[in-house]
């Protein structure tokens, strides 16, 4: 079992220097918070449709990569649902106000030699409060664990009987609360909630299992003259161990159609970023600059996105007029 936990360890954490980071990093978030608060699903009033991949440590073997593709949603106020009034008599009902979004996405992580590839679905909740939003969130993750290409000297390592090259199923869930108003937004989320165990084979590892991972953000935008916004943010995160993280973020938008922005990260990092919009397309990308010891090891990281929103109006904070 000490065998099992040593590899899991250096496999699964190692690659992060132990840094408790058991979960993808994101850049953008800004533009898409629904990847870390489930919360977020459905707020802005649009159906939106995301892609997102991340090449981390470039240049470095068997660095972490992520690719992810969400959808989220509001449920209209004037759709309707069937529900049964009695035995032999069913009616047409109009669904909750709008109040109600959904969303879920598809992920796949590589760290090393550890694989994660799963789905995610989340409920969202939102309450108008006066000309703001407050939403709740409760989302559930499953996925497939899966230590690839590990090999063994000896055939015969008593490991291999145990199941330990065979992928796993991992379940787990999440929780969020957001709050939106028209030039501020917060919000606050869990990941991993659970904590679940690893079973590889026949041994369930009751010394390792996943981290709870808690999110804090919060942003406020100034509108400028001249088209010109600029928004500046911050995410401060912890696992269960309590070693946190801060991200300082500014962002500036021109016209509503192009952004730019830097971000800061307390592990050593600089982050530049821009994107464009394109009808109802949004195309973004981020570039890490490490400054750390790993800074001679790779060419930094990469992070592409792609959103496509549809929605019938291009206001701002839709929720207004159409909830």
């Amino acid at each position: 079992m000490k065998k099992i936990l040593a590899i899991i360890s250096f496999l699964f954490l190692g690659i992060f220097g132990l840094r408790s980071q058991q979960l993808p990093l994101y850049n953008q978030y800004m533009l898409n918070g629904y990847l870390i608060n489930p919360a977020v699903a459905g707020s802005d009033g649009y159906t939106t449709l995301n892609l997102t991949a991340r090449a981390q440590w470039v240049g470095m073997p068997d660095a972490p990569n992520s690719q992810t593709f969400s959808f989220q949603s509001r449920l209209l106020k004037k759709s309707f649902r069937i529900k049964r009034v009695s035995i032999k008599k069913s009616a047409l009902r109009p669904s909750r106000k709008g109040r109600v979004g959904l969303g879920g996405y598809v992920f796949n992580d590589l760290n090393g030699s550890v694989s994660r590839t799963g789905i995610h679905f989340s409920y969202a909740y939102h309450l108008r409060i006066h000309n703001s939003q407050l939403s709740f969130g409760l989302g559930g993750t499953a996925y497939q664990f899966h230590i690839r290409q590990l090999q063994f000297y000896d055939d015969n390592e008593p490991l291999l009987t145990e199941g330990i090259n065979k992928p796993v199923f991992v379940p787990d869930a999440d929780f969020g609360v957001y709050y939106l108003a028209y030039n501020f937004w917060a919000g606050a989320s869990v990941k991993n909630l659970l904590q679940s165990y690893l079973k590889l084979g026949n041994k369930t590892l009751e010394d390792f299992r996943l981290l709870r991972h808690y999110y804090f953000t919060g942003g406020y935008r100034f509108e400028l003259a001249n088209g010109l916004d600029l928004e500046p943010s911050a995410l401060f995160k912890f696992s269960s161990q309590l070693i946190p993280q801060l991200d300082v973020n500014l962002k500036a938008y021109y016209a509503e159609h192009y952004w730019a922005g830097i971000s800061l990260r307390t592990n050593g990092s600089f982050v530049t970023m821009f994107g464009i919009v394109v009808d109802r397309f949004y195309f973004g990308y981020a570039f890490d600059l490490e400054f750390n010891s790993i800074r001679k090891r790779t060419f930094g990281s990469h992070e592409f996105m792609i959103s496509m929103k549809i929605g019938a109006s291009a206001r701002r904070y839709r929720w207004l007029d159409r909830y």
